[in-house]
């Protein structure tokens, strides 16, 4: 059994997508960040970073005690390794879906997310960083809509892969970024074959089970917006 500790983010997305496709059991820990759950001692336990998603596996491979485990795209990998699938077994094949793992984890969603923050949420309108952000958003859709051009399937080649069930739900959120899909015919036709797959589907009716009213006010503008590292020293 797998502990999914979990909110309706990009990346609490790409874990549950993950399961699905994999049929691992799980069960979701609902985390909600817009009312400061993730600072609980119990979840800084697993996830010192105060982020979710994290896991617990209460099988894990070695046979011993139950393995906590943060960071999204660290999370896919173990999972990938853990069942022997969504990670080509080759050795280019392999690096070909890692390289792409940590493009998205060192780009795309950094990139996107301040984009969402420019763009969407923060209090002042500061027209350099919303223009900096929705254009470095769009060079990386150029990269990858470049890189899906030579016919493949999938981001890895004709295996799906943690790669593209990390960059997916961030693309999902294309217009929040001030993104045109069709500018990337390429990026277009791989996320219809991601949206329709049927573990994609379920993946995203959980996370209308779990945050039926999302909220953003004040207080979760302070929670989500507001940390420094006085408020990780804080006991």
């Amino acid at each position: 059994m797998i502990d999914l500790y979990y909110w309706t983010t990009p990346n609490g997305h790409k874990i549950t997508v993950f399961l699905e496709e994999s049929g691992l059991p799980y069960r979701i820990v609902p985390v909600n960040i817009a009312r400061g759950e993730q600072f609980r001692p119990e979840f800084l336990r697993i996830s010192p970073n105060n982020r979710m998603p994290a896991i617990v596996d209460h099988a894990p491979a070695d046979g011993g005690e139950p393995l906590a485990v943060f960071e999204s795209g660290a999370i896919l990998l173990y999972l990938a390794d853990k069942i022997g699938r969504f990670i080509p077994a080759d050795l280019r094949g392999r690096n070909m879906a890692l390289q792409w793992l940590f493009w998205q984890m060192g780009g795309l969603g950094p990139m996107a997310g301040q984009n969402h923050h420019f763009v969407q949420y923060a209090p002042e309108k500061i027209p350099y960083a919303m223009d900096r952000y929705v254009k470095e958003t769009a060079r990386l859709y150029a990269v990858l809509d470049k890189h899906l051009s030579d016919g493949r399937e999938f981001i890895a080649g004709f295996e799906y892969s943690i790669a593209d069930m990390a960059c997916y739900p961030w693309i999902v959120l294309y217009e929040w970024q001030s993104q045109k899909i069709e500018d990337t015919p390429h990026i277009a036709a791989w996320f219809e074959r991601i949206k329709h797959r049927p573990a994609t589907e379920r993946a995203y009716a959980r996370a209308q089970e779990i945050n039926t009213a999302p909220v953003i006010d004040d207080e979760s503008r302070k929670l989500l917006f507001g940390q420094s590292a006085a408020t990780v020293r804080t006991p």
